[in-house]
């Protein structure tokens, strides 16, 4: 049996699999290089800094948040902005979402104790959060750019007040769009 040979390919899924199941707090070197099959001075060669790997493990990890949302997403657009956002609540809200939920908020909180990296890679989430929105909003809405900003703003709090506990307040507010 062939060795398979470590390259970022081959560690950011094995990474990205250890940190959606534990979190973004057990993301040290040691740990990381243990879920990965490999040693934390491997990690380093490979990525250049755990800076580097943890900005590339978030950018990997977003990559498959979207291409997750777009196989769960129907394919044809949203009937409106607000069929976008309950059909993106509906989504997020199922188990196989969960744990990036949790690594989402785990880099929310990062960006709040002012962490650059965590701040740098949440604003390429979001970047590409907001296009893939503008993407599957209706093709006649009269102003995609701002409509997206508003699902996405409402997405974002509906998914916090989700989180601790308060799903109800969203779920009544929507028809409010």
């Amino acid at each position: 049996m062939t060795a398979t040979r470590l390259s970022r390919d081959v560690l950011l899924p094995r990474l990205a699999a250890h940190v959606l199941e534990h979190g973004l707090a057990d993301a040290s070197l040691r740990p990381l290089a243990r879920a990965a099959g490999t040693s934390d001075r491997m990690l380093l060669y490979h990525f250049g800094s755990k800076e580097q790997l943890v900005a590339d493990l978030l950018a990997y990890l977003a990559g498959q948040f979207s291409a997750a949302l777009d196989r769960a997403f129907p394919a044809e657009r949203a009937a409106s902005r607000e069929d976008c956002v309950a059909q993106v609540l509906a989504i997020t809200g199922e188990g196989t979402f969960q744990p990036f939920m949790r690594v989402w908020w785990d880099i929310v909180s990062g960006c709040a104790a002012g962490n650059a990296a965590y701040l740098e890679a949440a604003g390429a989430i979001m970047d590409g959060l907001l296009q893939w929105v503008v993407d599957h909003l209706p093709e006649d809405d009269p102003d995609p750019q701002a409509g997206a900003r508003m699902v996405l703003t409402y997405i974002e709090g509906a998914q916090m007040l989700a989180a601790v506990g308060r799903g109800d307040i969203p779920q009544a507010g929507l028809s409010a769009l």
